[in-house]
């Protein structure tokens, strides 16, 4: 049985990045409603690799889909990347009430990840959100900032 590959951020991803690829390539595959999942998701973890940012604004470019799944998981990613380039795009996520709930929860999640205290008033207005989802994520992601703010 072949194990699946750790990746350098520590998780098993479901879909293995590319070895190489054109950004504006995989711009395409990941846009492309028409295409396979699982090559979308490749798109997404060879994205997070290149780690440019020219990347994350395709990965943010991303959120256009119309999947669910592909959007949890461009926010999953992008907290990952840990690059505050994405806090924009993220804080529009989580402050979209049409947005599906797991999206905004994954948003706020990815928001604690990257570590920039300037993002504490937007996660400390949905506290109270009626939506369990969100307001719980906010919650964790305050936390991760005042446990990064102690070191």
């Amino acid at each position: 049985m072949v194990k699946p590959e750790v990746s350098e951020y520590g998780s098993v991803d479901p879909a293995p990045a590319q070895e190489s690829s054109s950004i504006e390539v995989l711009r395409t595959t990941l846009l492309d409603e028409n295409e396979v999942m699982f090559k979308r998701m490749r798109a997404v973890f060879t994205l997070r690799n290149i780690r440019s940012e020219h990347a994350i604004n395709v990965l943010c470019e991303g959120f256009s889909s119309k999947s669910v799944l592909l959007r949890h998981e461009l926010a999953y990613v992008l907290g990952q990347m840990q690059d505050n380039r994405a806090l924009d795009t993220l804080v529009d996520i989580l402050e979209d009430r049409n947005e599906h709930v797991m999206v905004r929860h994954e948003a706020a999640e990815a928001m604690g990840a990257i570590g920039d205290s300037s993002i504490k008033e937007v996660l400390k207005k949905h506290l109270q959100y009626p939506l369990i989802e969100v307001s719980e994520s906010c919650e964790v992601a305050l936390d991760l900032l005042a446990h990064y703010s102690e070191r």
